[in-house]
């Protein structure tokens, strides 16, 4: 299938768009270790976005996969992951700023090294933000895609390198029109002192719209009850 739109996020790059309804964003990790950052608004109403402990706490897990849902905090689905070569991605570490940066990998400025700068996840996300009206308010938190992170009994959170190879993908199916926001900064855990500009391919493609047994749906109960609110809001809407 072609792509509606296909593009490479060189680096710490940052990209964002609104993709409607039944679009599938496809990520593929062009290196091996990337991480991508992402949060999620619906794009008609911003104050709706991607809610980290409903995502969480509704599907009985700590870290995503497919065919697990993004939910958010209004009751609703924003997104399905409806293809992972991975099998984990980070939902509780957040994201870089420019103080972890500076600590961990020394000054590295655009008037140095121009685009291969050392950029941090907080800018990459306000920047973006900022041009759909968003600001630090709106800054919750986000998604990591392509990296690991555990937990040891103590609450102890590690970050586990090597966790996407060269070619790895995943594709979210968009439920509702979303506003997505992206860098793909390293991410705040990587143990790794050589800050990494590490390459991503971002395509977006057509899609079909799912049936009632999907098994995004069906993995677990909250997520058929957030998609029938989906249905609710729909039918009101048009």
């Amino acid at each position: 299938m072609t792509p509606l739109v296909s593009t490479i996020l060189h680096g710490a790059g940052m990209w964002s768009a609104v993709v409607s309804r039944g679009k599938r964003l496809r990520l593929t990790d062009l290196d091996g270790g990337s991480n991508v950052g992402m949060l999620l608004y619906n794009a008609l109403e911003r104050t709706e976005r991607y809610n980290m402990p409903d995502t969480l706490k509704g599907q009985h897990i700590f870290y995503l996969r497919v065919p697990y849902c993004l939910h958010s905090d209004m009751g609703r689905l924003l997104a399905s992951i409806t293809q992972d070569s991975v099998g984990w991605h980070d939902t509780v570490c957040g994201h870089s700023d420019a103080a972890h940066v500076l600590a961990k990998y020394g000054k590295n400025d655009y008037q140095k090294s121009r685009n291969d700068w050392n950029r941090n996840g907080r800018d990459c996300f306000l920047i973006e933000m900022a041009k759909w009206g968003l600001g630090k308010k709106d800054l919750v938190p986000n998604l990591n895609f392509f990296s690991k992170v555990v937990s040891d009994e103590a609450g102890k959170l590690s970050f586990i390198p090597g966790n996407s190879e060269l070619g790895d993908s995943i594709e979210l199916r968009f439920e509702i029109d979303t506003l997505v926001v992206l860098n793909t900064c390293q991410h705040p855990l990587d143990p790794d002192s050589i800050y990494r500009h590490r390459n991503v391919k971002l395509e977006v493609f057509s899609g079909e719209p799912p049936t009632l047994d999907d098994p995004s749906f069906t993995v677990r109960p909250e997520n058929f009850r957030a998609w029938e609110n989906n249905q609710i809001y729909h039918n009101l809407r048009f």
